[in-house]
């Protein structure tokens, strides 16, 4: 605790203006919610969400097409967030079809070599997860296995953010899960300052901080706040093996357009286990007709609590937008711990 005081007086020392960060992962969201941090933070000091919950991004079009798949007489397999969020028909949960939760695809495949019927893995996730997929398909899974690819990378979408410059925003907290992975060389390519954060409410403290200091000197740099997990080079085995499997495509997230290259797909040898091609399902824009404004809190321009939904017709029981389905979505996190806008 008493590092944490001298961490919170320290940042509060320095913060001299209007400062506006954002955080690119549900984790980050979490802690900063169910420790109160924000309520301790300088006032002219704000914390922003962006895209970080992978659930969250994953349009209604893509949605609509595991449900399709799910009427194919195909068993799908996924995590438990994603069948509550809402496409235009529904939610995997209550399509009818054979759904089943698992830990990861691992157990996907367990729930293949027990069946004649085909299994599809619903593949959500950033570059956490992708290499456990990847790793998966070079064992030669079943031929009634297969996946909906619905992977993304995390620096396209930062690049999209800067170019729209909707929020305004002076620096960002880097996903600390994703970066244990891929490592952090990649986001020296953005000119603002940057810090990989751990989850404990000191190690956000300490990456607000970082930031602050680096824009107080005039620096524009990633730094490291969290050296216990992270390295500039990341885990080069699993991006190895996820190279090896997927490669990078141009998709669309929930709230933003189709980001080039920020999504991934199977490699023409590996298209065998492509649950879309197998089936011959396609994955359709949707336009948005709700008064949800998850789009919105995904791109860092609006608080949970700015919605009209939030709380009403929007609850964690009835969930009318994904994030306020996925524990990881900024919505969910809001209500489970009462945040209010600052």
């Amino acid at each position: 605790m008493a590092d944490q005081v001298d961490i919170k007086q320290a940042l509060s020392d320095i913060v001299d203006r209007d400062y506006t960060f954002m955080h690119i992962c549900g984790t980050h969201e979490a802690a900063i919610a169910k420790s109160g941090l924000r309520s301790v933070l300088p006032k002219n000091l704000k914390i922003v969400m962006g895209p970080g919950c992978p659930v969250c991004i994953t349009p209604q079009g893509e949605i609509d097409a595991a449900i399709e798949l799910s009427e194919k007489d195909c068993i799908i397999a996924t995590y438990g967030d994603l069948i509550r969020v809402p496409g235009t028909k529904g939610a995997l949960e209550s399509c009818g079809g054979d759904i089943r939760i698992v830990q990861g695809v691992h157990k996907a495949v367990e729930i293949a070599k027990e069946t004649d019927k085909e299994v599809v893995f619903i593949s959500v996730g950033f570059e956490t997860t992708a290499p456990t997929v990847a790793a998966t398909l070079l064992t030669n899974p079943p031929d009634n296995f297969s996946i909906m690819c619905c992977h993304r990378f995390v620096p396209p979408a930062m690049k999209f953010l800067l170019e729209q410059g909707e929020a305004s925003l002076d620096g960002f907290m880097l996903p600390g899960h994703v970066c244990v992975v891929t490592g952090y060389h990649e986001y020296e390519q953005f000119p603002v300052p940057q810090v990989v954060a751990g989850f404990e409410p000191d190690d956000i403290l300490l990456g607000l901080y970082m930031l602050v200091k680096q824009i107080r000197e005039g620096r524009a740099e990633v730094e490291n706040a969290y050296p216990r997990a992270v390295t500039r080079e990341g885990n080069q085995k699993a991006i190895a093996i996820m190279n090896q499997v997927f490669e990078p495509c141009d998709v669309e997230w929930r709230g933003f357009p189709v980001i080039p290259g920020s999504g991934l797909k199977l490699k023409p040898e590996f298209e065998k286990y492509d649950a879309l091609k197998k089936f011959g399902v396609e994955i359709k824009h949707v336009d948005k007709n709700s008064a949800c404004i998850c789009d919105k809190v995904l791109r860092g321009i609006a608080d949970p609590t700015d919605c009209k939904l939030f709380g009403k017709v929007c609850t964690p029981r009835k969930p009318v937008g994904p994030c306020m389905v996925s524990h990881e979505g900024a919505c969910k996190i809001w209500a489970l711990y009462n945040q209010k806008k600052l």
